[in-house]
């Protein structure tokens, strides 16, 4: 069967919501994307919808030349699927996207990932519970965790994850050409 690979964006922006998670967490890069090419020109997450405001939040489509991703620190993973698993995640990811104005960020659910308590609300996502929640039906990822309670560091470690870059946002173009060439 035909296989496909996904990529994974862990980033910190370095904005206070980011410290703050990473306090809590004791780990870095607490936001995840995920996309469908090595050139990341398809990546969609649960974050801020205007980058000075963290406050507006849904689903993105995230835009990794803007100033405030291109600055961020990130680490770049890929992860190979077979074909109808990919279908299966696109096919999420695109229903999610038609339906993305009823959709909010999902501030409350941080805190039950903290506290260890279930919080799941209609049409609300942080990005690691959108990301585990479009993963969820292919069987090659075996979530730990239900997505409500999933980080963006439990998707790091699943097995078969393979890491292509890290350092600064704005470098991994340069960087990938380097390594092309």
């Amino acid at each position: 069967m035909k296989e496909k690979t996904i990529y994974f964006l862990f980033t910190d922006t370095g904005t206070y919501l980011s410290k703050a998670i990473n306090y809590c967490t004791r780990q870095p890069l607490n936001h995840v994307s995920i996309g469908f090419d090595d050139e990341l020109s398809e990546v969609y997450s649960f974050g801020r919808k205007r980058p000075k405001n963290p406050f507006i939040g849904g689903f993105v489509r995230e835009d990794i030349k803007s100033d405030f991703m291109r600055n961020s620190e990130c680490a770049i993973y890929k992860y190979t699927m077979t074909q109808s698993e990919y279908d299966e995640v696109i096919a999420h990811i695109k229903e999610i996207e038609a339906n993305k104005d009823l959709y909010k960020y999902n501030f409350i659910g941080l805190f039950g990932v903290l506290l260890r308590i279930r919080i799941e609300r209609s049409y609300a996502m942080f990005c690691s519970q959108f990301v585990a929640t479009v993963l969820q039906k292919a069987d090659s990822f075996q979530m730990v965790k239900e997505p409500c309670f999933i980080t963006p560091a439990d998707i790091r470690n699943i097995d078969g994850m393979e890491l292509v870059y890290r350092g600064r946002l704005g470098h991994y173009k340069m960087n990938q050409r380097l390594m092309i060439g």
